[in-house]
């Protein structure tokens, strides 16, 4: 018997299994009924043999490749990176978002108030990749770039989530249940669209707003589709939390990628609310989903969100241009600059100290509170008359005569003892100004530009009955205990007036002429609401060691170089930057090229982008009309599809099967939605906007229209007669569409140069600018 089943064993069954499986079973149960014992060691040979089975078995890899989807991958990357180091000069925005690439290239700090710090990034490891060194000069659209700047790469990044915004619309149609060809005329359509391939050349961020948003659209689609059979699976999470991912990453590029992310979650609620009337799931069940959901859609992207915030800033380590924007705190995080004034400066304030105040308002701008030994007129403008008392300004630079000296109103020395006595919450204190040594005050006398409030000065004798009023009482607005110590730079005080209770705070008008244009300081004794006009902060410290006057103002000509090292949490940085960003108004320049969201929806304007400096060459932001004009009558369709089909089944008249009732619905929260959240938002934004504003709303505009087409084809249309003609039409269409990607792309891809009389043919609307050069 033992010969045979070693024969049995040797012969396998297809497929690689073993012929003795079931008769070596039937054996072993016949020995154990008659007593027999196995040989030692006996289970070990079997799984031993298992295993060498297993190795002899192939290894097999099923790969499924859609042979569509690939040619539309490699035809969407050439039609985006053909000549993409043409033009070699800097155009149209790209010498807005050089600029940032050139500080991540010195780790230099900047603010941007157009939106999160991912995009740039993105442009910026780009560059990082091409070896660029960030020395570059962006002063103006179209000058040339320098041979060591790799142009190619600046571009790459944008031109490469361009092309795959093709694939990916291919796929969403097909996750939204329609049929492959549906998903071919959308991926066609995306790809033939001039203002996307114009947008998607060169380095600027819409591109990767479009891919991330429809990233994170298909990735919700998959999770969708995959959980009715697979809940839980691998490929199940994977969706779920790419999901997340994308939306992080759209919102962290441009804040309008926070639209999408609310309609997605819009979307996933109703999708939850109906599993939770799922009675065939248990409690338990419909609990794992919620929490899955909540972790991967809600948590993971704010995770997202602040590391993107955190490789920003551990980036951008280094002093920059824009650090007079941020606190005293936020400026000496960062290495040189205030950080280097203020190295090992003294933390806390004591009597004697010398100090700046700076306003934490910064607006309109950051200022120091500063005196000089200017007087206020007698009279002001209008015939109001003043204190004639010597003036205190804000003054938006450093100066030496931004600084004062912390008195005790109960001795005469203006130096630090030994040991140095705090300045604690609540104590009360003088301010002397350091360079005339005369002290802060205010009396009821009306502010020179604001009369509501009461005039700011250092204190004049003029030997007339306005006696001295110059104590205040120092209030720690950030303090953690009722006895905390004043300290340099993390503290925000509150000066209030002992003898009026008016509160030392920055009106932000200028004064005129006579105040050198500097900005108004008053005494607000009427308000009961703390405004950050009225805090200020210890920026420059030093402990006052001289007591003659003389010697005291050199000492303040003297720069401080000491240390105190205060680093600054990440999320305070945080919570500082997003609200700087969020709060920022540039000022705001009309732009010959600027204009309305009602411009946008049958592409009434254009914006030209570039012009060669010697011929009629030139790239211009214009789209396929022939797309643009049919999609917006697809959303004017679909609405009147949808009402019709809703009204027929309130009358109990079914014309189409539920699944695809379901499917048009879905697919209109996805495209009408996108388009609506990308671009309804832009009516209630008081910003210059562009038409390439537009582009994320046309993008999922134009998604709609194959599936419009389908519909009518499938649910609408009865004979085959007209189904047939339909097809026809449509087919025209598209190659409408085709022609006009072909007669524009000398304005998109900026080559070949056109004639004068060629331009003027392609000026198809009066509103266009066409740049035409006469000879």
């Amino acid at each position: 018997p033992g010969r045979r089943g070693a024969h049995v064993h040797a012969r396998l069954w297809p497929g690689g299994r073993s012929a003795t499986a079931a008769p070596s079973a039937a054996a072993a149960t016949t020995r154990r009924a008659r007593g027999w014992r196995e040989p030692r060691g006996g289970s070990s040979s079997v799984r031993t043999g298992k295993m060498v089975d297993l190795l002899k078995m192939p290894i097999v890899i099923t790969v499924q490749i859609d042979v569509v989807l690939a040619i539309l991958t490699v035809l969407g990357i050439g039609s985006r990176l053909w000549g993409l180091q043409y033009p070699r000069a800097i155009v149209f925005d790209e010498v807005y978002y050089g600029q940032f690439v050139s500080l991540y290239m010195k780790r230099t700090f900047f603010i941007d108030d157009s939106g999160p710090p991912l995009g740039h990034m993105i442009l910026a490891l780009g560059a990082y990749l091409g070896g660029f060194d960030g020395n570059f000069a962006w002063n103006r659209i179209g000058a040339e770039y320098t041979g060591t700047v790799p142009v190619w790469n600046f571009r790459l990044f944008p031109a490469l989530a361009g092309a795959l915004c093709i694939s990916l619309a291919y796929q969403i149609i097909v996750e939204l249940k329609y049929s492959h060809t549906a998903a071919l005329v959308a991926a066609l359509l995306i790809m033939f669209e001039n203002s996307l391939i114009t947008q998607s050349r060169f380095m600027l961020l819409e591109p990767i707003l479009i891919f991330f948003a429809l990233l994170a659209v298909l990735s919700y689609l998959k999770f969708y589709n995959i959980q009715k059979n697979s809940s839980f699976s691998v490929k199940w999470w994977s969706w779920l939390f790419l999901t997340g991912t994308a939306c992080a990453f759209a919102i962290g590029v441009k804040y309008m990628g926070l639209f999408t992310y609310l309609l997605l979650l819009a979307i996933a609620g109703v999708h939850t609310w109906k599993l939770i009337g799922d009675t065939t799931l248990s409690n338990v069940t419909v609990f794992y989903h919620i929490v899955a959901r909540v972790c991967a859609l809600l948590v993971l992207p704010i995770i997202l969100y602040l590391g993107c915030f955190y490789i920003h800033l551990t980036l951008l380590y280094r002093s920059g241009p824009h650090d007079q924007i941020m606190t005293s705190m936020f400026q000496a995080s960062l290495e040189g600059g205030l950080a280097r004034i203020t190295q090992g400066q003294p933390l806390e304030i004591a009597y004697g100290s010398q100090i700046t105040l700076r306003n934490t308002w910064s607006k309109p701008v950051p200022c120091w509170l500063h005196s000089h030994k200017n007087m206020y007129p007698i009279r002001y403008d209008g015939g109001r008359g003043s204190s004639h008392q010597q003036q205190v300004t804000c003054y938006p630079f450093k100066d030496v005569n931004n600084w004062w000296i912390i008195k005790d109103p109960g001795k005469q020395e203006l130096v630090v003892s030994n040991p140095p006595r705090s300045v604690r919450h609540g104590d009360i204190v003088q301010l002397v100004h350091g360079m005339t040594a005369r002290y802060l005050n205010t009396h009821d006398v009306a502010a020179p530009m604001s009369p509501q409030w009461q005039e700011i000065s250092c204190y004049v004798d003029y030997n007339i009955s306005m006696p001295a009023q110059n104590l205040w009482k120092v209030e720690i607005v950030n303090r953690e205990t009722e006895n905390e110590i004043w300290k340099t730079i993390l503290s925000e005080v509150k000066l209030l007036h002992i003898n009026t209770s008016a509160v030392l705070k920055l009106s932000g008008t200028a004064l005129p002429d006579w105040g050198y244009r500097q900005l108004e300081t008053v005494g607000d004794k009427s308000s009961k609401v703390y405004h950050q006009n009225m805090a200020w902060n210890v920026e420059e410290h030093r402990y006052g060691k001289s007591e003659e006057q003389k010697e005291r103002e050199l000492e303040f000509q003297t720069p401080v170089q000491m240390d105190v090292s205060q680093n600054m949490s990440f999320m305070a940085k945080f919570l500082e930057l997003q609200l700087k960003m969020l709060t920022l108004k540039n000022e705001e320049t009309e732009h010959k090229y600027s204009s309305s969201p009602l411009d946008w929806i049958n592409m009434d304007t254009n914006i030209a982008y570039w012009l060669h400096p010697s011929t009629n060459a030139q790239v211009q932001l214009v789209g396929n009309i022939s797309t643009w004009s049919t999609a917006t009558v697809g959303i004017l369709v679909y609405t009147v599809l949808f009402l019709w089909h809703l009204l027929r089944q309130r009358r109990g008249i079914c014309t189409i099967p539920k699944d695809s009732w379901e499917h048009l619905i879905l697919a209109g929260a996805v495209c009408i939605g996108g388009w609506a959240v990308n671009y309804l938002p832009f009516f209630f934004m008081e910003k210059t906007l562009f038409l390439y504003h537009y582009l994320p709303g046309l993008t999922f505009k134009i998604l709609l229209l194959p599936i419009i087409l389908e519909h009518i084809h499938n649910h609408v249309l009865r004979s085959s007669v007209s189904r047939n003609t339909f097809s026809a039409v449509v087919l025209a269409w598209i190659s409408s569409v085709y022609f006009v990607y072909q007669t524009f792309s000398p304005l998109t891809y900026g080559y070949p140069a056109l004639s004068a009389s060629q331009l003027s043919a392609l000026r198809w609307k009066d509103s266009w600018d066409i740049l035409i050069r006469k000879r």
